[in-house]
C-alpha cells in the first residue's frame, strides 16, 4: 500500500479577505463612534491601508477589521500588522496578508513533527509548504492534532489528504 500524505500550507483566500474588508467598511460607515474621524480601510496593492484622525481610532478600525476576518474564517496570524504611524493629520496602519510558510517556520514545524510526532511520520519542505507522509493515516491525523495544539506564528491549513 502506498504512503498516505497531506500538505501543510498557509494561504489566505483573497475573495474571503475582500468580503471581510467590505463588511468592515460598511460597519465603519454606519457606526456612530467613527463619524467625523476620517476612518477608512482601503486596498493599496497587496496590502490594506487603515486610516483615521487619531491613533486610538485607527486601532479601533483594526479591531473591526480583525473581527470581520475571524468571522470569514481568516486567522489573525495571517495578518501582518504594522504599528500605527502619523502621516500628516491622520494616523495609518499597514496590514499585509501572509501567504506561504517561511523557511524558518517550516523548519520549526518539521522539528516539532520529528521530535513529538509519531515515529512513522516523515516531513519534507517543498518551497512554501510542507509535505507530511506516513503509512498510517491515524498517525497523520495525530500529527494534525499535534500541530493544531501548538502555538505557532502562522495560520496553518491541511490540504491534499490522501
Amino acid at each position: 500500500m502506498a504512503d498516505s500524505s497531506f500538505d501543510i500550507v498557509s494561504k489566505v483566500d483573497k475573495m474571503e479577505a475582500e468580503n471581510a474588508v467590505n463588511q468592515a467598511q460598511k460597519e465603519i460607515a454606519q457606526r456612530y463612534d467613527f463619524k467625523g474621524v476620517g476612518a477608512s480601510i482601503e486596498w493599496s496593492g497587496e496590502k490594506l491601508l487603515l486610516k483615521a484622525s487619531a491613533e486610538e481610532r485607527v486601532k479601533a478600525v483594526l479591531e473591526v477589521l480583525e473581527s470581520k476576518m475571524i468571522k470569514r474564517g481568516i486567522g489573525i496570524r495571517s495578518l501582518d500588522t504594522g504599528a500605527p504611524y502619523a502621516s500628516g493629520k491622520e494616523f495609518r496602519i499597514d496590514v499585509g496578508l501572509k501567504n506561504g510558510i517561511s523557511s524558518d517556520d517550516a523548519k520549526k514545524i518539521a522539528k516539532i513533527i520529528r521530535d513529538e510526532g509519531p515515529k512513522s511520520v516523515k516531513s519534507q519542505i517543498q518551497g512554501d509548504e510542507l509535505r507530511v507522509q506516513s503509512k498510517s493515516r491515524d498517525d497523520l491525523q495525530a500529527t494534525m492534532a499535534l500541530l493544531k495544539g501548538k502555538d505557532l506564528d502562522v495560520a496553518l491549513q491541511f490540504v491534499n489528504f490522501r
